[in-house]
């Protein structure tokens, strides 16, 4: 398997449980030691499909964070060209353009500073 070759895989192979348990710990794997079955071998395709779910889960609570994040950075752009439109009186597609490429921490930056604001060359000194 380190070597990229899954073949053989699917037999039945049977670890130790100390080795078992001492893969886990240098791995960082700790959670699969968690509910281990009694007994002295482990039945590694178990053992690996318990790592695979835990990759899995750790996959998904990424995934939702940066979804997250990436749903709170697009309203806020969003939010952002609404109030500037409304304070403005119009938005050039170059400004638009800027803030969709801004980073989360310019958006926080020029969120604060929207009172600050007369037109657009102040917007851009904010978010470049």
């Amino acid at each position: 398997m380190y070597k990229g070759n899954y073949e053989g895989l699917h037999r039945r192979i049977k670890m130790n449980r100390d080795n078992f348990i001492y893969a886990a710990i240098i791995t960082g794997s700790l959670d699969l030691i968690r509910d281990l079955p009694e007994g002295d071998e482990i039945d590694m395709c178990e053992g690996m499909e318990r790592m695979a779910e835990g990759f899995r889960n750790e996959g998904r609570i990424i995934g939702r964070s940066e979804g997250l994040m990436e749903g709170e950075k697009r309203e806020k752009k969003t939010t952002l060209l609404s109030l500037l439109k409304v304070k403005l009186g119009n938005v050039s597609n170059q400004l638009e353009q800027a803030i969709q490429n801004s980073s989360i921490e310019k958006l926080n930056t020029l969120t604060l500073s929207i009172f600050d604001i007369t037109n657009e060359d102040d917007v851009l000194k904010i978010i470049n």
